[in-house]
């Protein structure tokens, strides 16, 4: 059974946002996408930096190299 934080009932709805989202300045993030497809820190950080945090768009952007 979930546990009722401050009056509200939790849901998975933050984890769902949360998983669309790279964060780039957290490392464990950054390795796991850069490991996932096949490419440096670097050039997740890189993409992060010029398509927003949206995994969606990191992922095109890494696409295209």
């Amino acid at each position: 059974m979930k546990e009722k934080l401050d009056g509200q009932t939790p849901t998975s709805r933050g984890r769902a946002q949360d998983r669309a989202r790279v964060a780039g300045g957290q490392d464990h993030e950054v390795k796991y996408e850069a490991t996932k497809e096949g490419v440096s820190k670097d050039a997740v950080k890189k993409a992060v930096k010029s398509a927003g945090n949206s995994r969606e768009k990191v992922e095109a952007v890494i696409g295209r190299r």
